[in-house]
């Protein structure tokens, strides 16, 4: 009697197995499906500025960009962490928001920053980064974007060897330009430099240019007596690649009614009047498109790869807008107005394949 009751038991459980299996396997596929179905977390981002926004044009529009991308984008969320000058901290500090696994992608802009992400994304290789305004090929999960500033600086070199060779109050027959820098960097070694030198000598054949270098990003007080002393030397116009020691360059101009232009954004407030010309980056632009591109599906094919933009596609510019370059000389902005709309179209190029 036993024996039979436990033969039907198993008999029914042999005939019970397949519909389990197919019940487990359905209730599997379910939540596979579900789990397909469910929707991606909201991305992070973090924008890791190497220094301080507020009062640089360049970590200006590289935030205003990734916040436009972030605000179009439902749920997605935005950190900036301003790494201070002090550029022996950077690395740790970069490192620090790799290590915490928080982020989806890591924006930043300088030219020595897609080093220290490299060494990030190897320590870390779930880790991404987009560096703008810096070049890097074949770093996997680091994408960058370099401007052509050989371009950018042409622009301002023509308008600055316009100025030296003009009978603006404050202009000279030296026939001199200067340069007051932070510190040298390949960026400014090999593009910016050369390209000023060779706009201002198409300008002003014979003009002279003249260097300075502040050692570091803030001291307006030390920028403003480098100024002093190319003005001294014979100087009428200068450039200030210095961020917030810029400041200072500008305010030495105005006192002594020497002039000044101005990189990467609109400068003209800066000192009206004194300030005549903006070369600008399209930074904003720039980054809004690559953080709307890198968090998007195939945005991962990016990385590793390293771009160059420039006028031509609009990202080098220069600001027409300013009522100090509209109170220039009818003939000085036609001269020049013909240099930019050349360089706009690509009718005037100066290739750059990177560093």
């Amino acid at each position: 009697m036993i024996g039979s009751l436990i033969s039907s038991r198993a008999a029914r459980l042999r005939l019970a197995a397949p519909a389990l299996a197919l019940a487990a396997a359905a209730a599997l596929s379910g939540c596979a499906r579900k789990a397909a179905e469910a929707p991606a977390e909201p991305p992070k981002v973090a924008v890791f500025v190497p220094g301080l926004v507020s009062g640089s044009p360049i970590y200006e529009q590289l935030v205003a960009g990734a916040e436009k991308a972030v605000a179009e984008i439902p749920g997605a969320s935005l950190k900036v962490v301003e790494a201070g000058f002090n550029q022996a901290e950077w690395q740790d500090k970069l490192s620090a928001l790799a290590a915490s696994g928080e982020f989806d992608l890591i924006v930043s802009s300088n030219p020595s920053i897609p080093e220290l992400c490299k060494k990030a994304a190897a320590d870390f290789p779930k880790a991404r980064f987009f560096v703008a305004d810096a070049w890097l090929p074949g770093a996997a999960g680091v994408h960058t974007v370099l401007y052509n500033q050989y371009e950018q600086g042409y622009l301002v070199g023509y308008l600055a060897g316009l100025v030296t060779t003009s009978s603006l109050p404050g202009a000279n027959p030296a026939l001199k330009a200067g340069l007051v820098v932070a510190q040298r960097y390949p960026t400014l070694d090999l593009l910016i430099e050369p390209g000023f030198a060779k706009g201002l000598s198409e300008a002003a054949p014979g003009a002279v240019l003249e260097s300075r270098t502040v050692g570091n990003w803030f001291d307006a007080n030390k920028a403003a007596e480098l100024a002093s002393s190319l003005m001294d030397s014979g100087a009428d116009v200068i450039l200030p690649i210095a961020g917030g020691a810029g400041q200072g360059v500008v305010s030495a101009a105005k006192a002594r009614g020497r002039y000044a232009v101005w990189f990467d954004g609109d400068g003209y407030g800066v000192a009206p009047g004194t300030v005549l010309g903006c070369a600008v980056l399209r930074q904003d632009r720039l980054v809004y498109e690559k953080v709307k591109a890198l968090l998007s599906k195939g945005g991962e094919s990016l990385y590793g790869k390293a771009e160059v933009v420039g006028a031509k596609e609009g990202y080098v510019d220069f600001d027409e807008s300013g009522e100090a370059y509209k109170a220039l000389p009818a003939a000085m902005r036609d001269s020049f107005s013909a240099v930019l709309a050349r360089l706009r179209s690509g009718a005037t190029a100066f290739p750059v394949s990177g560093l």
